[in-house]
């Protein structure tokens, strides 16, 4: 693959496809409602944490329920954060969308149901039949706390115990439980499917943990991961890997080509990626309060820059997993 040195994604995509990455029909709203976390994990492209005060307001989460109601098209409320409970339009997304008869997702760190004033959240997830996305970057403590922090992995497993208990995870349930891995430095995701029956092991024979789906996510080279291949001089070695195993077999089915975007502000972007990069929708709106009929934007042009690799490496990379 020639696309090599110059990191040009948009080159490697129109060299195998004959064009550059273009949108088809919506059917994902994905909405990052705030920035704010009870942890700030290493490999973070949020940057989230503690501190940050970012969070989404009524008058757009309404915006955003408005949009659902007249896209019949989009099948699905994807919620992230930040740890998105924390936000205070969390609940009021979720009932809102679950009425409109949509699925909703809720990108779970877990340790969340344990902080103050979430003591009812699992409760309430199960009620509203929310599928929940669980980040578990490991079945091992030491590679988990040394992701992500002291005892995080005990209070994630404490909290998978929780979410089990309620029905999730469980063969047959209708209460859907997904794992997060993502990898612990500068290397791409083993195969998801051998990954998986791996964690499936694992977490059931050491824990009686059961779960639905295991999901490889490749470490992003932007923001808090990208930093951290700054301080470690390893940035060209690790965008050397992501170029140089683009795999054309993934571009189609790209989460960019079928998710929008929607910022805690409103405004509007191709990907979670891009959002953290400020790169706008290349599609043409900028906000929410710009767009009624989601149509418009099929067939429209994504913004891309050489972090697109990222989810074209290997076997790829999206918020649903593998993608080849």
């Amino acid at each position: 693959m020639s696309a090599g040195t110059a990191h040009d994604f948009d080159a490697a995509v129109a060299g195998s496809w004959g064009d550059v990455l273009r949108r088809g029909p919506v059917e994902v709203l994905q909405v990052n409602v705030g920035r704010r976390c009870d942890l700030a994990c290493h490999h973070c492209h949020v940057e989230a944490g503690p501190k940050r005060r970012e969070t989404m307001e009524r008058a757009t989460a309404d915006r955003v329920l408005w949009l659902l109601e007249r896209n019949p098209a989009v099948r699905c409320l994807d919620l992230t954060g930040g740890a998105p409970e924390l936000c205070d339009q969390f609940r009021h997304l979720v009932r809102g969308a679950r009425a409109a008869g949509r699925q909703v997702i809720d990108r779970c760190n877990l340790t969340i149901l344990f902080e103050p004033g979430q003591a009812d959240t699992a409760d309430f997830l199960a009620a509203h039949a929310v599928k929940v996305v669980a980040s578990l970057p490991c079945y091992t403590p030491e590679n988990v706390d040394r992701q992500r922090g002291r005892d995080v992995f005990d209070r994630s497993i404490a909290a998978l115990r929780l979410l089990n208990g309620l029905g999730y995870g469980r063969p047959g349930s209708p209460l859907e439980l997904d794992l997060v891995y993502n990898p612990l430095g500068a290397s791409l995701p083993p195969a998801q499917s051998e990954l998986e029956a791996t964690y499936r092991e694992e977490l059931l024979a050491g824990f009686g943990i059961e779960f639905h789906r295991l999901v490889t996510i490749t470490n992003m080279p932007i923001k808090r991961f990208a930093h951290a291949l700054a301080r470690d001089g390893r940035s060209g070695e690790y965008m050397s890997l992501l170029v140089n195993h683009f795999n054309p077999d993934t571009v189609p089915a790209l989460m960019c080509r079928s998710l929008v975007s929607v910022g805690w502000d409103g405004a509007l972007y191709d990907c979670d990626f891009n959002q953290m990069l400020e790169l706008p929708l290349g599609a043409g709106p900028r906000t929410l309060w710009e767009i009624e009929d989601l149509s418009e934007l099929a067939a429209g042009r994504v913004s891309t820059d050489s972090h697109c690799f990222g989810c074209t490496a290997g076997s790829g990379s999206s918020c649903g997993g593998a993608l080849a």
